[in-house]
């Protein structure tokens, strides 16, 4: 049966954990596993800006042996032009893998149902998987567990990030909060499905709407754009109402004292976060970008072996 990775909950917390691992190992020796050696082709689909995303696994499935299929989603025009279905059918003929970022969630789903090879969510409307990973990969490497940890995520928790870092975080057995206006609150069914994998990893999940009691002994303290894209027109009502989220110096003085900060890029200084903290000593963007790279080339290894651990 192919596998996907359409969800942050497409991985069981064992799985998951593996693939950390397995990440970890990549970034230490980048060349140990060449799956794609050939060289193999992964298609890779963009119908939304990209930069880390594209260099990411362009990069990564070259170090798999592979070659990076790029497509622009532009000239493609999927589901005008052509449909999903059809697309997936000619893709699965000429790839072993398909990497997409798109908009609608539903999108990504009718490829990986007709594509027949493993289809990657390289960011949806819904959901960043491979942006979540990413973000746990560091942690992990800097605070030396996941399990335990508590992570709080200021902005707009009803955009893909909010929603994965809730999935992803509880099936790491983290305790994750969301923070943002109480107009924009995670999508509830995914607040429920975090909260119903926590319930087994030990974690927890939840919506704080104050911004500074989501901090309060945060061991991580993320952010996003206040502007997903496909919503530009709405950036200055947005910058108004998402201000007291902002991610600067007075709200990181109540995380920990040892707290690390994300963001998954692009960053607005002076909007979602302050130049001083994305610059700070505690900021870890950097390597956060990084480890894109390496998260994704354990997904990779993963899927075109047929998902199955170790």
């Amino acid at each position: 049966m192919t596998r996907h990775f359409l969800r942050d909950d497409d991985l069981s917390p064992e799985e998951q954990a593996e693939v950390l691992e397995l990440a970890l190992k990549l970034k230490a020796n980048p060349y140990d596993e060449r799956p794609l050696a050939g060289p193999g082709t992964v298609a890779v689909l963009f119908d939304k800006p990209t930069l880390r995303t594209q260099a990411s696994f362009a990069s990564g499935i070259a170090e798999l042996g592979g070659f990076p299929m790029i497509i622009d989603g532009a000239l493609a025009q999927i589901g005008v032009r052509e449909s999903v279905v059809d697309t997936a059918r000619v893709l699965g003929r000429q790839a072993s893998a398909i990497v997409w970022r798109t908009h609608e969630q539903s999108r990504l789903e009718e490829m990986a149902a007709h594509a027949g090879v493993p289809v990657v969510n390289a960011l949806t409307d819904q959901f960043h998987p491979c942006q979540a990973l990413a973000d746990l990969l560091t942690v992990r490497e800097h605070r030396g567990t996941l399990a335990g940890q508590v992570l709080a995520f200021v902005g707009d928790p009803a955009c893909n990030m909010g929603h994965s870092l809730l999935l992803a975080g509880a099936t790491a057995g983290m305790h994750v909060r969301v923070s943002g206006p109480d107009a924009y609150r995670p999508d509830p069914t995914v607040l429920t499905r975090a909260q119903e994998i926590a319930r087994s990893t030990g974690g927890s999940a939840a919506y704080v709407g104050d911004p500074v009691e989501a901090a309060t002994g945060a061991d991580v303290l993320v952010t996003d754009t206040w502007i997903s894209m496909g919503r530009e027109a709405e950036a200055e009502a947005r910058a108004e109402v998402f201000a007291p989220w902002q991610l600067n110096d007075a709200l990181l003085a109540h995380a920990a004292d040892d707290a690390i900060v994300l963001h998954c890029l692009p960053a607005y200084r002076g909007k979602e976060i302050t130049d001083d903290v994305l610059e700070g000593p505690r900021s870890l963007v950097w390597d956060e970008a990084e480890n894109r790279r390496h998260v994704q080339k354990a997904v990779l290894v993963r899927l075109l072996a047929g998902g199955e651990p170790g």
